[in-house]
Formats: C-alpha cells, sequence, structure tokens
C-alpha cells in the first residue's frame, strides 16, 4: 500500500500524539478569549465578537476545501422565489431586541438606524454617514453606564454581570452590524468612518477590560463561600473575566497601562490596513486576454466568469465563446488558471502575482507585519510573558510546547507521503510528454496534479458542477440536520432588512415547531464591495437576562457568508465540490451558535469556547459530504435530476486522500511559521521574516518556495484576524472532529436509528454546551472517552484501514 510503510511507523507514535492533547488541555484554565479576525470588530478581551472565517486557499482542513469567490452577476436572486410574508411578531421572543437594555432607555435616535430600538439590524439603511455619529452617541452612553456600574457594583451575578451584559450588548450587536457591512459592502466611505471612530471605540473597550472595580467584584465572587455552589457555567465566565483582565493590562500601572493602551490602538489600526491592503492588491490586477489560444483548457465556467468580468470593465460585447475575458486574482479566476490552463506563460505569471499579494507599492504589507509583530512582543513583555505565543496560549486548549510537538508529529507523518506525491506527479509528467516534467515548478503543481487526478479517479471537478445547484444542496444540508439534530431550517425571506437582494434568511425550529434562532445566508462572491473568503459571524447571541419579555432567553442570530459562482441566466448558482464542502463547513460553525441550550451569554453557543476547539463543529460537518445518502440525497443534475452515478461517488470517496501528505504539509507550513513568528522571531533582527518562511518551508514543503513567495504579505488569519499564534488550531480540532465523527461511523453509518440517537447526543453536548464547560469535559460528555488522533490519520490515509474478517 501507498501509506503502509509510514502508515505502520506512525501508529507506533499515536499514543504521543494523544498524550500531547490531553496534557494540554488539562492545562486548560478557563474560556478561550475570542479573537476577532478583523480587529475592527474589536469589543473586549471578554466580549470580543468571534467571526469565524475560512479566506482564500490555502486555509482549511485535511479535505483542502477552498475558499472560493468570483464576480457577482445580477440575475435571478434566491430571494426572487420562496418569499413568504412574515412579520416579526409571528416569532417570539423577539432576537436582538435591545429596549430593556440600560444603555438604550433614553438615547435620542432621531434618523440614525444605529440608534434605534430594533430586533434586525437595519443592514438596508446602515450608510457611512450614520456610523461616527452613531457610534459615538453609543460610547457616550455606555460610557456613562460603565461609570454608574462601578459606582454601585456588587460581587452578586445581578448586580455585577447582568448589567455588565446588558452594557455591552448594544455596543456589540450595533458595531458588529456596522463592519459586518463593512465586509459584504465595502466603500472608500465605510472605510473611512470607521477609521474614526476606531480608537475611541477601542479606548472603551480598553476602560472597560482594566476596570479595577470590576475585576475585583468578580475576584470577590471567586473567593465567596458561595463559590462552590456555582453553576459551571457561571464559574467559567467568573475565571475568564479574571485572566482576561490581566491580559487586559488590569495590572499594570501608570506609564505601563499608557503604553499597553497605545500598542492596543496601533494594533487595531494595522491590522485594519493590512486587510485593507490585501482586498485592493487582490481586486488591482487583472489581465486582459483576447486571444483564445492563450487561455486554452479552461472550462467554460470560468470562460464565463472571464467575459462577465470584461463586460463589467467595459468590453461590453465580451462573450463566454469570443472574449475578450479578464482574469484576476478572485479564487475562482485563480484557481481555474492554475487548474485548467494549458498555458504555462500565463500560469507562471498568475502565481507569482498571487503570491506577492500586498508586498510591493503602496499597498506593501511587509513594514506592516514588522510593526504587528513588534507591538505584540512589547505587548507580551508587558503583561510578563516571554512572546506573544505565550500570550495567545494563554486562553487555549494547548501551550506552545504542546502544539509545536502536535505539528512536528503530523510534519513527519506526512513528508514521506508528500515526496511520494511529487515524485508520481513528474512520473506522471513524463508519461504524458511534457516538456516541463524535468523542471516542474509551482505555477505547474497544480495543474498536473488536477491531470493526474482525472487520470488516476476519472474525476473532473467542472464535469461535476451541474450535479450540485446550490437550492439542492442547501435542502440537502438542511435534510440532514433535521435527521441528526432534529431541528427544521424554514425560508423566511422578507423577515428582515438584508444589505444584498441575494441574501436569503432563515429560521430554525426544534421539532414542536418553535423558533431556536436564525441566520442569514449570503452565498455569492461580490469582488468589487465583498471580503474574499467564507465565515461566520454572530449577529446576537442566546441570552436569559437579554430577553424581550423577561421569560424566554433572546434567540441567537447568525450570519454566513461564502463567495461562489453567482447563477448565470436561467441556471442556479452550480458548486464544485469543495464550495459544497466550504457550506457545510460554515454551517458547523452556524449550528454550534444556534442550537445553544446555554442561557448565560457570555458562554453561549460560541462563546467562550477555546479557539483550538472552535473547528470542532465546523469540520465534524465537513465529513457528511463522504456519506453516501447525504450526498446522493444532493447530487442531483440540475436538468435532469439524474443523481450522481454510483461509480462517480466512488472515485470521489478514493480521492479524499489525493496528495494527503502534500496538502497536510501545507497547512504544517503556515501553523508552523505562524508559532516561529510569534514565539521565537526577533523583530529587527538580523532574520526577516520572509527568511523565517524560506527556514521553515524546507521541513514542510518538498518543493522550495520562489525567492520571491511573500505570501506572508496577505496571511490575513494570522496579521488581521484571530490566528496569531493559533494557526494550528485547524489541525488540533481535526483531531477532535475527526474523533467525534467516528462516533457515527462506530454505530453504522447505515443505522439510521443509531445515527440519530448519536447526533441528539452531539447536539445535546457539542452544540448545546457553549463555552459553560471545558472542551475536553464536553467532548468526553459525548464520546465517551478522551480524544485520540487515529480517526483523523485513518481519514487522511496516513493509517492503514483495517477491516474485519
Amino acid at each position: 500500500m501507498k501509506y503502509s510503510r509510514i502508515g505502520s511507523v506512525l501508529y507506533g507514535s499515536t499514543t504521543c500524539i494523544i498524550a500531547l492533547i490531553l496534557m494540554a488541555t488539562r492545562l486548560s484554565l478557563s474560556r478561550s478569549a475570542h479573537l476577532c479576525l478583523r480587529p475592527t470588530c474589536y469589543i473586549s478581551p471578554s466580549y470580543t465578537k468571534n467571526l469565524l472565517q475560512c479566506r482564500a486557499c490555502p486555509l482549511w482542513s485535511s479535505s483542502f476545501s477552498l475558499c472560493l469567490h468570483t464576480l457577482h452577476k445580477s440575475s435571478t436572486s434566491p430571494n426572487h422565489h420562496r418569499r413568504k410574508s412574515i412579520t416579526v411578531r409571528s416569532f417570539s421572543p423577539a432576537p436582538g431586541s435591545i429596549s430593556d437594555h440600560p444603555s438604550t432607555m433614553s438615547m435620542p435616535s432621531d434618523d440614525n438606524p444605529l440608534l434605534k430600538d430594533f430586533d434586525f439590524p437595519p443592514f438596508d439603511v446602515i450608510e457611512a454617514k450614520h456610523v461616527r455619529p452613531g457610534i459615538r452617541a453609543l460610547l457616550k452612553k455606555v460610557d456613562e453606564d460603565l461609570e454608574a456600574l462601578e459606582k454601585t457594583v456588587e460581587p452578586t451575578w445581578p448586580k455585577l454581570v447582568e448589567p455588565l451584559e446588558k452594557i455591552i450588548d448594544r455596543l456589540t450587536v450595533v458595531w458588529g452590524a456596522v463592519n459586518h457591512l463593512k465586509s459584504v459592502k465595502d466603500n472608500p466611505e465605510l472605510r473611512s468612518a470607521i477609521e474614526q471612530v476606531q480608537p475611541e471605540k477601542v479606548a472603551f473597550s480598553l476602560k472597560l477590560g482594566q476596570s479595577k472595580p470590576i475585576y475585583n467584584a468578580f475576584k470577590a465572587i471567586r473567593e465567596s463561600p458561595d463559590w462552590d455552589s456555582l453553576s459551571d457555567a457561571r464559574k467559567r465566565i467568573v475565571e475568564s473575566q479574571l485572566k482576561e483582565a490581566v491580559l487586559s493590562g488590569i495590572a499594570l500601572e501608570d506609564d505601563k497601562r499608557e503604553q499597553f493602551n497605545r500598542i492596543e490602538q496601533d494594533l487595531a489600526k494595522l491590522s485594519q490596513k493590512f486587510e485593507e491592503n490585501v482586498l485592493d492588491s487582490t481586486k488591482k490586477f487583472e489581465k486582459l486576454i483576447t486571444d483564445k489560444k492563450d487561455i486554452e483548457g479552461l472550462p467554460a465556467t470560468a470562460l464565463g466568469l472571464g467575459a462577465q468580468t470584461a463586460v463589467s470593465k467595459g468590453h461590453e460585447k465580451a462573450t463566454a465563446e469570443d472574449g475578450p475575458w479578464i482574469i484576476t486574482l478572485d479564487a475562482p479566476s485563480y484557481m481555474s488558471v492554475m487548474q485548467h490552463a494549458k498555458n504555462r506563460t500565463l500560469r507562471e505569471e498568475v502565481y507569482r502575482a498571487y503570491l506577492s499579494r500586498a508586498s510591493s507599492g503602496d499597498l506593501d504589507n511587509t513594514e506592516i507585519i514588522n510593526q504587528i509583530l513588534k507591538l505584540r512582543l512589547e505587548k507580551a513583555n508587558l503583561l510578563g510573558y516571554n512572546n506573544y505565543a505565550e500570550v495567545s496560549m494563554a486562553m487555549k486548549m494547548a501551550t506552545v510546547e504542546k502544539a509545536e510537538e502536535l505539528l512536528e508529529k503530523l510534519r513527519s507523518a506526512s513528508w514521506d507521503p508528500a515526496v511520494k506525491d511529487l515524485e508520481d506527479l513528474k512520473d506522471f509528467c513524463k508519461s504524458q510528454g511534457s516538456p516541463e516534467a524535468d523542471d516542474l515548478n509551482h505555477w505547474d503543481i497544480t495543474f498536473w496534479s488536477e491531470r493526474l487526478r482525472e487520470s488516476k479517479y476519472e474525476l473532473n471537478e467542472e464535469e461535476l458542477r451541474p450535479y450540485f445547484s446550490l437550492p439542492r444542496v442547501m435542502d440537502g444540508l438542511f435534510n440532514l440536520v433535521n435527521m441528526l439534530f432534529g431541528i427544521n431550517v424554514e425560508p423566511a425571506d422578507g423577515l428582515v432588512p438584508v444589505w444584498n437582494n441575494d441574501v436569503r434568511f432563515y429560521c430554525v425550529k426544534d421539532s414542536s415547531g418553535s423558533p431556536v434562532s436564525y441566520f442569514y445566508f449570503d452565498p455569492y462572491s461580490r469582488p468589487s464591495e465583498k471580503r474574499g473568503g467564507a465565515w461566520m459571524d454572530e449577529v446576537v447571541s442566546r441570552s436569559r437576562v437579554l430577553s424581550r419579555d423577561g421569560a424566554s432567553a433572546r434567540l441567537p442570530v447568525a450570519h454566513m457568508v461564502c463567495n461562489q459562482m453567482p447563477p448565470v441566466g436561467d441556471k442556479p448558482s452550480l458548486m464544485t465540490f469543495r464550495e459544497v464542502e466550504t457550506v457545510f463547513h460554515e454551517f458547523g460553525h452556524a449550528l454550534q451558535h444556534m442550537l445553544t441550550k446555554q442561557d448565560e451569554g457570555l458562554v453561549a453557543g460560541i462563546r467562550g469556547v477555546e479557539w483550538d476547539a472552535v473547528e470542532l463543529p465546523s469540520q465534524f460537518m465537513e465529513n457528511w459530504c463522504y456519506h453516501r445518502d447525504t450526498l446522493m440525497g444532493i447530487a442531483k443534475h440540475h436538468e435532469t435530476g439524474e443523481t450522481l452515478p454510483e461509480d462517480i461517488y466512488k472515485k470521489l470517496l478514493a480521492a479524499r486522500t489525493f496528495r494527503a501528505g502534500t496538502l497536510s504539509l501545507r497547512q504544517l507550513r503556515f501553523a508552523t511559521v505562524d508559532l516561529e513568528l510569534h514565539a521565537k522571531y526577533v523583530p529587527g533582527g538580523s532574520e526577516s521574516i520572509y527568511c523565517v518562511d524560506r527556514r521553515v518551508s524546507k521541513r514542510t514543503q518538498v518543493l522550495p518556495p520562489l525567492l520571491e513567495d511573500k505570501f506572508l504579505a496577505s496571511f490575513s488569519h494570522i496579521f488581521a484576524g484571530g490566528y496569531a499564534a493559533g494557526y494550528y488550531s485547524y489541525k488540533w480540532a481535526e483531531v477532535l472532529s475527526a474523533d467525534a465523527f467516528s462516533a457515527f461511523e462506530d454505530v453504522g453509518l447505515e443505522n439510521e436509528k443509531a445515527v440519530k440517537e448519536t447526533g441528539q447526543r452531539f447536539r445535546e453536548t457539542v452544540l448545546a454546551l457553549g463555552g459553560g464547560k471545558a472542551p475536553l469535559e464536553v467532548f468526553v460528555q459525548f464520546r465517551g472517552r478522551e480524544p485520540s488522533p487515529e480517526p483523523l490519520l485513518r481519514h487522511n490515509g496516513l493509517l492503514p484501514v483495517t477491516t474485519s474478517a
């Protein structure tokens, strides 16, 4: 067998990996500070919004689901059908209600939608002109409320935690709405408005995080004789608040506190600028092609996209058949070229442009990265830590050492298979008589890998698109979660304001028909205004304190955002299999937010879940894309209704581990360079950030990177997001998610009764408990034991599959 030797070697180290995970999980003292993927969403270390995001390649799990984004086309919107006329009162209790908050009781609303009492954010009318006056009015009021609380605070839940949650919530919801619009409807005016009020917003967040009266009240609760009688959720809240206060600089005095606060302000500005540079540099690259010979090999969908882009740029007569075509660095365009373009020169040009984004000229992020790393190290030292990685790990399951050990175990398991992958690719090129076989370069790898996959498995992703139409994929996804978790997802278009006509809105109901949550779904790419990638974010969280009627908890609301091909003409959005995985992944995040039964708002849903465990539900859901009944229920030809042929399904299963070693190393490169930069790198020293990456690449990349490879300049996960010293979390959580899915495999995936029972147990633990219990305890409650990495290694083809006699 291809992986038999490395598999047997790795099997002997399985217990080592188990020990790494379990030792690290026991070191966790409290819940994770949810680091926002966009620092402009920063509320405070205690209340940061959690934007779970997967950006354009390479940021995914073992299945390497690409976060695709493409050009928006104004065509038939899914909102143009299945609309319902529903009033807000038809759903009770109304989520997002804030009329009973102390911070809104006497606030003048005027004509500013941000200052009105709403159940759902008025996305359709919020404009840049509302941001400055709206946010400043909110900040003034919550600051007054905070000062009042500090004067009257007592170490009791009603006198401390409840008013604190109310103070924060209004600003959380409004600031989240503004920044969400920046992600999906970006424009220069909105950018400027947010940039102007961001320092004031960060200043309030720091004031809140460094409030000694509040800190002392939490400390008094921790030291009170009633401590043991508190619920697990309340204990987690108190312990995390105390630790987060320390990480917010509460112990710092005078000059050191001022220095800390300046660092936080500067980091917020730098991260925002970093993300804007990535977006602008991606949009800046355009290559006009007029000769069809230059794009030979591109599939019809890519030609249509190129012509559609050309039309939007003024080439009104452009057609898919005759051009002209415009190639961009947006993922669908970029990936189509890298996978299918026979023109090697074109592949090289596009590849070099992609890996050098935001690394030169006015959009160069290099110095921004240096400043970010310098400030993060200064922040860590002020807090008494040796490096920023230690600060990051303080609120995670792992430690720096245990994360590094796990990455090395996985790297050593992946290296030999990756070497074999490259050898196989070179042999295949030679067998095809390719002149580049003896000089295989980076811009050739994806192209020839796709040819090898087609040859080996007789699979062509473009030919699979007609079987994966978005409406049917969503119906299949909703049928799956109905079977697993006993919920019904119903369209509720027209109930709430949306930011674009293509946005769908859904209500999630339990088996009795009662609403439990809601979510928005924005599926299509709009590169002129929408950030690339795919992500989930909260709009409002479940909360007993913030209930409209004072009886039932406020229901959670989520965003789910993707960037896939829009409908073309009378055809629905046709998806690649990887895009199907993306939708399942993001819905896994949304499920943990929406199906929580935790009424303590500060640890409900995704809040309070340690960062390196938060990918468990999302990666768990990806596994169902390979489940026969699920996939066959989704994969119907959009014109004929024909089900995906059985032999193609089997080939999809077989191809799941294709080049698994290479793809694993790719993820490990990103995780390792992240830890190197935040644990060992000395800003301003003899080694540059790009030298660090090249050093790491010697151990994580079989084909050495180009000298001009500057992917770090667009690595938004760690420089404009919450994964700084935390990118390892994808692999850490993969161990948990694969083992969780193996519980369903153990009872038999075809045993519907047992699968339903296991699904209910998953819902009542992983999805329901939120951050109210430590992740290891939650996992053990679901699985009946502590986690094992064996299922992950088996799913990735790095262990031999055992069969019974």
